[in-house]
């Protein structure tokens, strides 16, 4: 079960920096711009919300897939096959988490007064800097709380990753697909050790991010 939890919590955390890189500026676009399509942004990003695991998995097999257009991009500059290796299981990861970071953000970004914002306008600051010096720094507890949460949920990502990834010891097999191939198998000792290994790094995310937040850090 070590090799499933160390896969997990590489995958999970690769899909929480990549989420966070994406879902950030996606967040700050929802909250201080609007444009054509801004509400179609926000259902896509809420979407793995409520959709099944089989419906995310098969959209994602048509995107990542050898026929997807990511698919054959990959293949054409020599990233090689997607699905079935560990970057689908971060694929599968990234989109559990997005959500999560996007929502979190959206409500630290609502929270920041724009006099800021408009008062180092009126200084010649740009929007990049504005964004890294005041908009950011004054969410940050947040869009941190964010992330805590998108990287619980990814680490017990499932049913998309066997959808994209499959279940290959040594190779796609994270914690929760172990746990579920030691329940078909009856090996409920070791599903009983993944699911408490996962139970206490999800919990201890959690308990810090609630500890931090009651002390006044985040």
């Amino acid at each position: 079960m070590i090799g499933p939890l160390w896969l997990s919590t590489w995958v999970a955390l690769v899909a929480t920096a990549l989420a966070t890189l994406v879902g950030v500026p996606c967040a700050w676009l929802l909250v201080r711009r609007h444009f054509a399509g801004r509400t179609l942004l926000s259902v896509l990003v809420l979407l793995p919300l409520v959709l099944p695991p089989t419906v995310l998995g098969y959209y994602l097999l048509l995107l990542i897939g050898r026929q997807g257009p990511i698919g054959r991009v990959a293949e054409a500059i020599g990233l090689g096959r997607l699905v079935f290796t560990p970057a689908a299981a971060v694929v599968a990861a990234f989109v559990a988490a997005l959500p999560f970071i996007v929502r979190a953000a959206q409500a630290g970004f609502e929270q920041v007064d724009t006099v800021y914002e408009e008062a180092a306008r009126t200084l010649g600051r740009s929007e990049r800097d504005i964004f890294f010096t005041i908009t950011l720094p004054l969410a940050w507890r947040t869009v941190l709380a964010g992330m805590a949460l998108g990287f619980a949920r990814a680490i017990g990502e499932f049913g998309t990753t066997l959808m994209i990834a499959g279940n290959i010891p040594g190779h796609t097999q994270t914690a929760s697909l172990a746990i579920y191939e030691a329940v078909q198998g009856f090996r409920y000792d070791l599903a009983w050790q993944g699911s408490l290994a996962l139970s206490l790094i999800a919990g201890v995310v959690l308990w810090l991010m609630t500890r931090s937040r009651v002390r006044g850090t985040w």
